[in-house]
């Protein structure tokens, strides 16, 4: 076992609530469950009551009976801390922070399987590749709806008690309806022939009790027909279980030994689509995730809010109700909930998903309507038309500093970019790269100021910012634990203390800052990116790329502004994020100079957009625009200028 108080962190988190056993919000109440849970006790807790609470009652330290937790102004946290949504974590130095939810709770996962590496009850929560929750809430439905929109949802709920009668939310139901999906994991084919062979041994064995008690005649008496209700039931039972024995064997150190032997040969031959389907046993299908140890809080508080009408509805959410009562039967979460002081209900016997009736539209809310548009032409060129025909092309504005560049050779070698792990190639292009964008926040930047550098990977933008302009505080944004780490090592060689690191989702960092950059923010990141920067009034510096990768989501809508809104519909405008990405160097010419106007327009809209806000904004190709092809630059400030250069 690793000896964790090396590595102390400290922990934060948001308490804006507490009554009899509910701790809101229900970020905090989903974070002690997992350490109580994970029986973590490496990391120091810090309760920070938020404005509402303000001289209400005071914190009842008993309780959490496994957690030592501690009273924290807001005014006492760290600065980074300060800078992020809460829940955050943060080493020991005070300068690299992990905040969100979905974050936190995989670093204490990964903390705790440092710290013993036989905990697979604990391992297993990652889920398949380790990728649980890992998708971020901006682009992921899913991890929206565990992460943010159930807990909303359930503390809007819960706010309202007075009316009982209150309609189940509708994120709830969108939950239940999810629930309803057909069961897809990783080598189901296997399991669903193990569930294929119970059921034709238990019809064998029927067959046999049938002949048995035809021979019998007259013999056959009511204790003979309890005797076969009885086995009937038995057998019902232990198919029925199949999947949750299946699912529970995954979190044990010892494999439980498979129910059934090798399959026969004619269970073998059976097509994978005539196998019978896979009943859902948690949230994310078959196996205990942190899917659910995230909405085992949520859904535990709402049913207990409920109270006299708990019983009419559950009706509607019998999916929810059969899943509540599966985590009950995992192994050491009635333990972890009753030191968190969550008194889980027992609900009546829950269904099987067979027996729940599946509407033909799972999901109303998300069903998307197909819209037909008239006017609609395929291909980039009838675009491109359409929209020069309203007096809208690609401009590209002069690079304000085309020749320049860092003295690369006499930099420190962790500065360059060779250092995260790239080739010399890559290293070279990434240089002409970093000196495009250096050398316009050189001239922008001023003493004292904060730079986000926004999806900062290895940190290769950001180091050398770092560096090269120390008395700026330079803050690395990304929501890859593994990019920081490497980031926070080319630090350390450096001993630069002008540097913090943020593990977090675009929507966790909120502190102000005066610039913000981003290389190659990929599709709608370089949307937020830019609506953050706007947000918090400081100028931008941005690369984008993987136009293709460009939708509506809940947060940026396309086209971006206006001016193309009153011209190109949806349909029309993701028919030139399309062709926008293909400029890649072994294309014909000719398409190469398409796909480099489809980028020009798409990133007109983009600058369009944020002029709409009041910026002055530019759009520039990089020098040379061999460094990369996806070679745009977005500039803007809200100043009234940008580096003297005009639109």
């Amino acid at each position: 076992m690793k000896n964790n108080s090396v590595h102390e962190e400290c922990l934060y988190l948001e308490l804006s609530n507490h009554t009899g056993d509910k701790i809101l919000p229900l970020h905090t109440s989903i974070v002690l469950f997992l350490m109580s849970y994970c029986d973590s006790t490496s990391i120091k807790v810090f309760l920070v009551p938020n404005e509402d609470i303000a001289g209400g009652p005071l914190w009842k330290k008993e309780a959490l009976a496994n957690i030592p937790i501690s009273i924290l102004s807001q005014q006492e946290l760290p600065p980074v801390v300060r800078s992020c949504r809460l829940p955050a974590l943060v080493e020991k130095d005070g300068k690299f922070c992990r905040a969100g939810l979905a974050v936190v709770l995989r670093h204490i996962i990964q903390r705790t399987c440092d710290a013993d590496c036989n905990r697979k009850d604990v391992s297993e929560l990652l889920g398949f590749k380790k990728t649980c929750l890992k998708a971020c809430a901006e682009v992921s439905q899913w991890t929206r709806l565990c992460e943010i929109s159930i807990p909303l949802a359930v503390e809007g709920f819960l706010k309202n008690l007075s009316d009982q009668r209150a309609a189940i939310p509708p994120e709830i139901l969108h939950l239940e309806h999810k629930l309803r999906e057909p069961v897809r994991v990783h080598n189901d084919d296997k399991i669903r022939r193990q569930k294929l062979q119970l059921l034709t041994k238990e019809r064998k064995e029927d067959s046999v009790e049938k002949g048995f008690e035809r021979s019998l005649g007259c013999y056959s008496d009511e204790g003979a027909d309890t005797t076969r209700d009885l086995k009937k039931e038995n057998k019902g039972t232990e198919l029925g279980s199949m999947e949750l024995r299946t699912a529970l064997s995954k979190l044990t150190v010892e494999q439980v030994p498979a129910a059934t032997s090798r399959e026969q040969s004619c269970i073998r031959k059976v097509k994978t689509t005539d196998l019978p389907p896979l009943e859902r046993v948690f949230a994310e299908g078959l196996y205990f995730t942190l899917t659910d140890v995230v909405l085992l809080p949520c859904l535990h508080y709402f049913f207990v809010s409920l109270g006299d009408c708990r019983g009419e509805m559950l009706k509607a959410l019998p999916m929810l109700a059969r899943w509540y009562q599966h985590v009950q039967e995992v192994s050491g979460v009635k333990k972890a909930a009753a030191s968190c002081g969550i008194h889980l209900l027992s609900l009546p016997a829950p269904l099987s998903s067979a027996a729940v009736l599946i509407p033909s539209s799972c999901d109303p809310e998300n069903e998307k309507a197909e819209t037909t548009d008239l006017h609609f032409r395929g291909g980039p060129r009838p675009t491109m038309n359409k929209l020069e025909e309203h007096g809208i092309s690609a401009k590209f504005t002069s690079h304000p500093c085309p020749s320049w560049s860092l003295d690369w050779r006499n930099l420190p070698v962790a500065v360059n970019p060779i250092e995260g792990k790239l080739s010399f190639e890559r290293a070279l292009r990434k240089q002409q790269q970093l000196d495009n964008i250096i050398s316009i926040v050189a001239k922008l930047a001023k003493p004292g100021d904060t730079i986000v550098d926004f999806c900062s990977g290895g940190g290769h933008v950001g180091i050398v910012l770092a560096h090269i302009l120390p008395l700026c505080q330079v803050i690395l944004v990304e929501n890859k634990e593994e990019s920081l780490v490497r980031a926070k090592d080319r630090r350390d060689n450096l001993s630069l203390n002008n540097i913090w690191f943020v593990q977090a989702n675009l929507d966790y960092f909120t502190g102000p800052f005066e610039i913000g950059v981003a290389l190659h923010a990929c599709g709608v990141a370089t949307d937020m990116v830019i609506d953050r920067c706007i947000k918090a009034l400081a100028a931008f510096v941005i690369s984008p790329c993987c136009y293709g990768f460009i939708q509506n989501t809940i947060k940026p809508t396309f086209p971006r502004s206006q001016k193309f809104k009153s011209v190109l519909s949806y349909k029309e405008h993701m028919v030139l994020c399309r062709f926008a990405d293909q400029t890649a160097v072994q294309l014909p010419p000719e398409r190469r100079i398409i796909g480099k106007k489809c980028m020009g327009l798409v990133d007109l809209d983009r600058a369009c957009s944020a002029e709409e806000c009041g910026y002055t904004v530019y759009v520039t190709s990089m020098e040379p625009d061999s460094c990369s092809p996806k070679n745009n630059l977005i500039v803007g400030s809200s100043s009234g200028h940008c580096l003297g250069v005009t639109a």
